[in-house]
């Protein structure tokens, strides 16, 4: 599920915005970074996003788009 959803993150930036996007990670891990240069995209599991807390960390950082 993961995967899927960065791969078509990845696929929709591309037709849409032109924006070629780096995949790190792989979805058995819990949890995938896609660098599309100017915007990092992170796709979590549950379980892990509860432990790095992002939100926290960048708490005065702007949210673009949040999905759950």
């Amino acid at each position: 599920m993961i995967q899927a959803l960065a791969d078509a993150a990845v696929e929709w930036m591309d037709k849409s915005h032109d924006y070629k996007g780096r995949i790190e990670g792989e979805g058995i891990d819990g949890w995938i970074l896609v660098d599309f240069g100017d915007v990092i995209l992170h796709v979590f599991a549950p379980e892990k996003r509860a432990y790095y807390n992002l939100e926290e960390l960048w708490s005065a950082g702007k949210v673009l788009l949040r999905l759950q």
